[in-house]
């Protein structure tokens, strides 16, 4: 029972380390910085298990707006034909995001993210914009 009791205070322990860890080390994602204080939200054993468990899919490349400008510069995002193409566009501002080429369009809610997922089927350059500023925020390449 003992044994139990310190394993479960250990785990507990960790857990509430990863969960700061981000803020103690400067991280834009502790809901602060330029989108505003968010607020906190509770952290269950079930998000904690999903948090420490293996992620085996590739990451999604988030492209961060600030007033409607693409945080770092353009982005190139680069996919081989017939792959699924997956990307998030973050916003501090309300926007509007197009694809140009395969006319996709998805609107970005002030301090919330789009993602964007659709099939590699036009193989070429096409430009990612944000149709509020005007801005390029990507270079989508489409390779054979």
């Amino acid at each position: 029972m003992i044994a139990k009791t310190m394993r479960t205070a250990a785990v507990a322990l960790l857990a509430l380390g990863a969960a700061t860890m981000p803020a103690a080390c400067g991280s834009d994602d502790d809901g602060g910085g330029a989108y505003g204080g968010g607020a906190k939200t509770e952290t269950t054993q079930t998000d904690q298990a999903r948090e420490t468990a293996p992620d085996r899919s590739p990451a999604v490349p988030t492209i961060v707006l600030r007033d409607g400008k693409p945080v770092g510069g353009v982005r190139e995002l680069t996919y081989e034909a017939g792959e699924q193409i997956r990307f998030a566009v973050r916003s501090n501002v309300a926007d509007e995001v197009h694809v140009h080429g395969y006319d996709v369009d998805k609107a970005v809610p002030a301090g919330g993210t789009a993602s964007f997922a659709f099939s590699a089927d036009i193989e070429g350059i096409f430009e990612v914009e944000s149709h509020e500023s005007g801005e390029q925020l990507a270079e989508l390449r489409i390779e054979p």
